[in-house]
């Protein structure tokens, strides 16, 4: 067998040295090319050397790379530097080469520059000119966004949306229905599988361990006594009776509070029922507490030790101790602060307060004795007496160290029966005879003439005191001197104004009125006479005065406000304002005689002011007394014979007293001097009182010929027609009023009325819908719009007309309260919010709101929102009627009797309801008290018939 031959050695051909001039691939066709990484990064070439450091123009610099990709060369075959390309792959990175996190290792051609101001200025241009043009697109982008949420919204409601309708109605649900809902059922099996229950018997050694707890011992167990009780038995030991545990320790609590009772007293320092009351009220300190307190105590005692004679380094301390619990502590201390601060007053006074009552005694005591000129220590040696003759004494005592102490004077007169008060207070002038309350004092106790005496005295020691002059001024007021107090406050500023002091009207006003409270009516008006000018220009005094007046009024001064206007009426004598503000003081409060004589002095010095006739006219008239109103009216016909005011007026006052003759006779005085055409529609009513239609038609088309524009005149013409029963004739008045007053809306109003009646719905609604055309944004117009289609039964047109009526008229009150009352009760919540939202001070909203109140039982509510719909239109009686029949249901005697008061005095003139009462024939000379009672029973009627409508 042939032995095998070894295999050739192979050539390493990858550790061999290539030929010259040799090219890998060269014979096959490849050829070689470069790459990015050969030639290196596009960037800056580095800096040359400088030819003073040796080297040569062009030569590397030491320490750099020969370029990327080739390598570092060795410097020494043992220890050189490594090649560039190893270490960069032992980093991982290059160091050579620049990084940009956008372009990332390619920063190029600029990717070494540095980033300066101008960059940063070009840049914020840029981003300038990007936010313009994002802002531009942003409406559009925000109005698409909003309507693609609206449609996604649309399309995929909430089940909260879906439902929402729904549970808008179950507020109208009935408990009865509440309680038929069934229950939620669990309907995920049909068929429960029923847990099977077992139960165990109780084993018998349970039932024996129960009988023996609640066995009781009552002998001691032989086999115990045997050995002389130091032997148990094993587990014969018996359980513990807490029960009697519980109740032996309530004895022993009992038997500890009486204990602590006070036999000697009567009165027990614990009590027993609150005992667990204070023990929980009890602070307990935490530790961070304690340590705190620890520490204040060795800063408090390192302070008083260093320096004995601070006093409030001994009161600190006692008042630490006294938070920390520690009351005998505390009283150690201030006892021993005392000692070492006997003059200073607040130590005393801190010793005082943490002793007991006995003990707080002999403290003050002490205390005056070391301080003799303290008055806070005798004040609180007189306030621990008990006995008011012990105070006195005390009081004496002090006095007789402390003779100028005004406390102490006070507080010993307060104490003295008024003999004894006089006595002392004659002293305590002659100690400090420059306290004027002393002064004061003394003289109110004294006689007239000894008061004299007093305030003379007084008046040499304080030269500069006006409290004397107004005191002397109430005393001559109190004695009948009723001449003297008005020299007497006249001296009185002289003499100050001589002394330098300077006269502070606005203090003066209020000694004015400190007067007027006092009962010293002539003081008041004395002061007032004397300081009113004073510090005010002329132009300014009659609205200075005028503000003063009203001021005074608000805060009750009657009399010092009626002074203000008496001045002031004597200097504007011509000023019918002022004339007539105090005329309506003396109405508000004064009396018929006091605004008589103020009538008859103004109209004494005005003669031609008619609103000062006519309301003392008024005033008689009111007050019963015709004979002297009628006289009143005559002297003011003297004075102005050319008055239509007055012609009326008089014409008023024999019109409601009956004396129907006098008033036409009257009338036609005033038609023959060329009346206006308010002449001729009082000469039409008279007609229309007494029955004569013919010559009521006759004054009318008389009074038309000379005022074609009056509308009340085309409108009392087409109402007599319609009474007559002359319904085209009606038809024409109106139509022709509105030809000459196409701005009248109770002629708009007549006529449609007169359409429905005549014609039927539909011309009355052409009639509105024309009268809104000429009268736009017209409430009223709407209103009788939205009740002629309710009152045909078309609820659903009436709905569309309201709503458009509050489209057109969105601040109309009494739209909104047909809104309110025309939609379902559970709806008119909301719909009232709205309202009030609109239009929250409008009388009409308030209103209907009140009713609400009143339909949901809420008393109180409904009350103060009526309350609040009569004071904002007190002219409109329809809420005057819904007031009072409210009170006539849920109020008292008092409260209807209150709103009768306020509505005869309110003299309601308007409202649907109040007008058609108010102004029909049979009840022309009725009072206020009566038509308001027959509001009540026309508005209890219209709501049964709109109950009944409903049902």
């Amino acid at each position: 067998m042939q032995a095998p031959v070894a295999p050739k050695p192979r050539l390493d051909f990858l550790s061999a040295k290539p030929p010259p001039n040799y090219v890998a691939g060269l014979g096959r066709g490849a050829t070689g090319f470069t790459t990015r990484s050969d030639i290196g990064p596009a960037r800056a070439a580095p800096n040359l050397p400088d030819s003073s450091n040796g080297g040569a123009i062009g030569a590397p610099p030491p320490q750099s790379g020969v370029g990327r990709g080739r390598g570092k060369g060795r410097e020494d075959e043992a220890g050189g530097p490594e090649s560039g390309d190893e270490a960069d792959e032992e980093k991982g990175y290059d160091e050579n080469q620049t990084f940009d996190e956008f372009e990332g290792n390619d920063g190029g051609l600029l990717g070494s520059a540095q980033y300066d101001d101008d960059d940063k200025e070009a840049d914020a241009v840029w981003k300038g000119i990007d936010d313009r043009m994002d802002s531009r697109r942003k409406d559009r982008r925000e109005a698409r966004l909003k309507q693609e949420n609206a449609e996604y919204r649309a399309l995929n409601p909430t089940v909260r949306e879906q439902f929402s309708d729904a549970k808008r109605k179950l507020h109208t649900m009935t408990y009865e229905e509440w309680d038929n809902i069934p229950e939620a059922a669990d309907l995920r099996l049909r068929k429960k599988v029923r847990r099977f229950e077992s139960f165990d018997p109780v084993p018998d050694t349970l039932l024996e361990k129960a009988v023996q707890e609640q066995k009781h011992a009552a002998a001691v167990d032989p086999r115990s006594r045997a050995v002389g009780g130091t032997e148990t038995p094993w587990a014969q030991t018996p359980v513990t009776d807490l029960t009697a545990v519980g109740e032996g320790r309530g004895t022993v609590l009992s038997l500890k509070l009486d204990r602590l009772s006070d036999s000697v007293t009567g009165q027990t320092v614990v009590d027993p029922k609150g005992y667990l009351t204070d023990l929980q009220s009890m602070k307990i300190n935490s530790d961070a507490e304690i340590s705190d307190i620890k520490k204040a105590r060795l800063l408090l005692k390192s302070v008083i030790q260093t320096n004995p004679k601070h006093p409030p380094g001994w009161i600190a301390a006692a008042r630490l101790e006294e938070v920390a619990g520690k009351i005998q502590a505390a009283r150690k201390l201030m006892q021993e602060g005392c000692e070492e601060c006997p003059k200073s007053e607040d130590v005393w006074l801190e010793a005082c307060r943490l002793s007991s009552p006995d003990e707080a005694k002999g403290v003050v005591a002490r205390g005056v004795k070391k301080i003799p000129n303290s008055v806070k220590l005798w004040m609180l040696a007189a306030k621990l007496e008990q006995d008011v003759g012990n105070k006195c004494r005390v009081l004496q005592k002090g006095l007789e160290k402390i003779q100028d102490s005004i406390r102490l004077w006070k507080a010993l007169v307060e104490l003295s029966n008024e003999e004894d008060a006089r006595l002392y207070l004659q002293r305590a002038v002659e100690c400090c005879p420059l306290h004027v309350e002393l002064w004061l004092a003394l003289a109110r106790l004294e006689t007239y003439d000894n008061a004299k005496k007093v305030l003379n005295k007084a008046r040499l020691k304080l030269t500069k005191e006006p409290a004397i002059w107004i005191t002397a001024a109430k005393l001559e007021e109190a004695n009948g001197n009723t001449g003297m107090v008005g020299k007497i406050i006249e001296r009185g500023i002289r003499s100050l104004q001589k002394e330098g002091l300077d006269i502070d009207r606005e203090v003066w006003m209020k000694e004015a009125e400190a007067a007027e409270r006092a009962g010293s009516v002539l003081t008041c008006q004395a002061i007032i006479q004397n300081i009113i000018g004073v510090g005010v220009e002329e132009e300014d005094r009659k609205r200075t005065w005028v503000a003063d007046a009203e001021e005074c009024q608000k805060r009750g001064s009657i009399e010092t406000a009626r002074a203000i206007y008496a001045h002031a009426v004597t200097v504007f004598l011509t000023k019918k304002s002022i004339w007539l503000k105090a005329a309506q003081l003396e109405k508000s409060h004064g009396t018929g005689e006091s605004l008589d004589s103020l009538l008859r002095k103004a109209v004494t010095y005005m003669p031609q002011a008619e609103v000062l006739w006519l309301m003392g006219a008024k005033e008689k008239w009111l007050a019963g007394d015709v004979p002297a109103a009628r006289a009143i009216l005559q002297e003011a016909y003297a004075s102005i014979p050319n008055s239509e005011d007055i012609w009326l007026a008089a014409f008023k006052l024999e019109f409601e007293n009956h004396e129907q003759e006098r008033a036409r006779m009257l009338l036609s005085k005033a038609r023959e001097r060329g009346g206006s055409e308010r002449v001729w529609m009082k000469s039409a009513i008279v007609e229309r009182e007494l029955g004569n239609a013919s010559e009521e038609r006759k004054f009318l088309e008389e009074g038309l010929k000379l005022f074609p524009s009056f509308f009340k005149l085309w409108l009392m013409l087409g109402q007599l027609d319609d009474r007559l029963g002359n319904l085209e004739q009606a038809k024409q008045a109106y139509e022709t009023g509105i030809k000459h007053c196409p701005s009248s809306i109770p002629l708009w109003l007549s006529l449609a009325s007169l359409e429905e009646k005549m014609n039927g719905l539909s011309k009355a609604r052409a009639v509105l819908t024309m009268g809104r055309k000429r009268n736009p944004r017209n409430p009223e117009l709407w209103l009788a719009a939205v009740r002629a289609e309710s009152r045909n039964g078309n609820k659903k047109e009436s709905e569309i007309l309201i709503a458009k009526a509050l489209q057109e008229c969105p601040e109309s009150g009494i739209l909104w309260a047909t809104s309110i009352e025309m939609v379902l009760r559970p709806q008119r919540k909301i719909k009232s919010a709205d309202a009030l939202k609109r239009c929250n001070n409008d009388p009409h909203v308030i209103a209907v709101v009140a009713k609400m109140f009143w339909h949901d039982r809420k008393v109180d509510k409904a009350r103060s929102w009526m309350n609040r719909a009569v004071t904002l239109a007190p002219d409109i009686g329809d809420f005057w009627a819904v007031y009072y029949k409210f009170e006539l249901q849920h109020g008292t005697e008092d409260t209807q009797r209150d709103v009768l008061k306020r509505c005869v005095a309110a003299e309601p003139k308007h409202g649907e309801r109040w007008q058609a009462i108010s102004k029909a024939v049979e009840n022309s000379h009725l009072p206020v008290e009566a038509i308001l009672k027959k509001a009540v029973v026309v508005l209890g009627k219209a709501e049964n018939a709109a109950e009944s409508g409903k049902n």
